[in-house]
C-alpha cells in the first residue's frame, strides 16, 4: 500500500509523526526516477518511466560525411570498434561484416574490457558471440542475440547481428575485434548504443562471455565396438559429471545466464543417430556433486524428444543452426542451441562450474564448443588463452560426414 493512501498515511503519522511523513514522502519524490529505478531496468515495463542517463552512441558511420560507412580490419590487426569513459551501460550492439576468407566468422575475434582491465571480461569468435556456431551464419531471434539473413546474404554467409544484454561499466568500456585470418576483413559496420550516467548503480554487476571449444571430447567407450548399441550405452552411469563438456568455470558472487552449445556429431551410437541424451549439471559454490543435473540434452535447450522441429527460435531457448532430422544422416553435422537464463538466472556466492555430458554418461567424441554469458563481480578468473585460429576452425562438412558414417 502506498504511504499516500489515507489509512496508510494516518497509520504512518502516528507512528513517525507528521514532520517525519511529509520528509519521508518528499524524498522519495526526490529520488525518483533514479539510476536503480525500474525504468532503467529496460523492456515494456519501464518504458512509461522517466529515465535516467543520456543516451549515447559509437558507430562506424564515415566521419567524412560520404557512405564509407565502415572500418577495414587488415589481417593480424585489432580494431577498437568503441571506447568509452565515465559510467554507463552498453544496451545494445549491432554489427555487420563482409568478408571473403571462409570462416571468417571463427577468424574473427571480439573482447571486450571494463573499467581498464588488462585482460578481456568477453572474448569469442564474432559469430559464436551472436548466437550461431562453427563459423555459419542463420536466421534466428532470441531476446538478447539474433542474427538477421537470408537469400543472398545466407549464400555468402553475411548477417546482422544483434546483441541487447546490457554491459555496465563504473568508469570505461573498450570493445575490440581482432583479425586472425589471413586476408583483410574490408567492411565492418557497426553500432554501439549506451546509456551516459553521472554514477554506476549499486549492485551491477559486470557482463562476461567467453568462448570454449573441445574437438572432440573424450569418449568414455569405444563406439567403434557395434555390440554397444543404445540399450548398454544407456547402463553406463556417471554419478560424478568426470569428463563432462565444460561450458563455465568462473570465481566471484554472480549469476550464469546460459549459453550457446554447438555440436558437430561425428562420433554416432551404431543404430541410433541422435547426439543428445547428456545432462546438464552445474555445480555451485564448491559442491562436489551437482545440485542441478537435467535430464537431457534437448531438455536442457527446451526441446524434448530429440530435436525433431529442427531450427525453431523462442525469446529464451531454440536452436539457431540444426542439420537433418529425417534419413540416414539424421542428427548428422552440425548443430548450434541456447538456453538463456533470463528469467531464471543460477545464482552463485562464490563459484559456479556449468557442464553437460557429450551423450549420456559422454559416450560420444564430438566436436563441442559453446559460448557462456554470465554476470559477477570483479575481478573475474582469468580466461585461458583462446585457441590458436587453426584450432577454431569447423570441420569441412566431407571430414564431418566421414567420421559420422565410421560408427553409424
Amino acid at each position: 500500500m502506498d504511504q499516500n493512501h489515507p489509512v496508510r498515511r494516518g497509520f504512518l503519522s502516528k507512528l513517525l509523526g507528521a514532520g517525519a511523513i511529509a520528509a519521508a514522502a518528499g524524498a522519495a519524490q526526490a529520488q525518483a526516477p533514479t539510476l536503480a529505478s525500474r525504468a532503467n531496468a529496460g523492456g515494456l515495463y519501464g518504458l512509461s518511466q522517466a529515465r535516467a542517463g543520456r543516451r549515447k552512441r559509437i558507430s562506424s558511420f564515415d566521419r567524412t560525411g560520404g557512405n564509407n560507412d565502415r572500418i577495414k580490419v587488415n589481417a593480424g590487426q585489432t580494431a577498437t570498434i568503441a571506447e568509452i569513459d565515465g559510467a554507463g551501460s552498453i544496451r545494445h550492439i549491432w554489427m555487420t561484416i563482409a568478408d571473403n576468407e571462409p570462416d571468417y566468422l571463427r577468424r574473427l575475434v571480439l573482447r571486450m574490457y571494463w573499467d581498464g582491465e588488462s585482460q578481456p571480461s568477453v572474448e569469442s569468435p564474432i559469430g559464436d558471440f551472436f548466437g550461431v556456431g562453427h563459423a555459419r551464419a542463420a536466421h534466428y531471434s532470441s531476446m538478447p542475440l539474433n542474427m538477421v539473413t537470408g537469400g543472398s546474404p545466407l549464400n555468402e554467409n553475411q548477417a546482422a547481428m544483434n546483441c541487447f544484454f546490457p554491459m555496465p561499466f563504473t568508469r570505461h568500456a573498450r570493445i575490440t575485434l581482432t583479425n586472425d585470418g589471413e586476408k583483410p576483413a574490408h567492411a565492418v559496420y557497426s553500432y554501439v548504443d549506451y546509456e551516459a550516467y553521472d554514477r554506476l548503480p549499486e549492485n551491477e554487476l559486470s557482463f562476461h562471455a567467453q568462448w570454449l571449444r573441445v574437438n572432440p571430447t573424450k569418449p568414455s567407450v569405444n563406439l567403434s565396438d557395434a555390440s554397444l548399441d543404445f540399450g548398454k550405452t544407456n547402463d553406463i552411469a556417471n554419478l560424478t559429471g568426470s569428463g563432462n563438456y565444460l561450458i563455465l568455470d568462473a570465481v566471484g558472487r554472480g549469476h550464469y545466464a546460459g549459453c550457446n552449445l554447438s555440436i558437430d556429431h561425428l562420433n554416432p551410437i551404431k543404430n541410433f543417430g541422435w547426439f543428445g541424451e547428456g545432462d546438464d549439471m552445474i555445480y555451485i559454490d564448491g559442491e562436489t556433486q551437482p545440485s542441478l543435473v537435467g535430464t537431457g540434452t534437448e531438455d536442457y535447450f527446451g526441446a524434448a524428444w530429440g530435436y525433431p522441429s529442427g531450427a525453431y527460435s523462442m525469446p529464451y531457448h531454440g536452436i539457431s543452426l540444426a542439420g537433418p532430422t529425417t534419413g540416414p544422416e539424421a542428427y548428422s553435422g552440425k548443430w548450434t542451441m541456447y538456453r538463456y537464463h533470463i528469467e531464471d538466472p543460477v545464482m552463485f556466492q562464490k563459484s559456479i562450474r556449468v557442464t553437460i555430458e557429450a551423450g549420456h554418461a559422454n559416450v560420444h567424441a564430438n566436436d563441442y564448443s559453446s559460448t557462456a554469458y554470465w554476470y559477477q563481480t570483479e575481478p573475474h578468473k582469468t580466461f585461458a588463452p583462446i585457441l590458436p585460429v587453426a584450432q577454431r576452425l569447423p570441420r569441412s562438412r566431407a571430414d564431418s560426414l566421414r567420421e559420422f558414417w565410421k560408427t553409424r
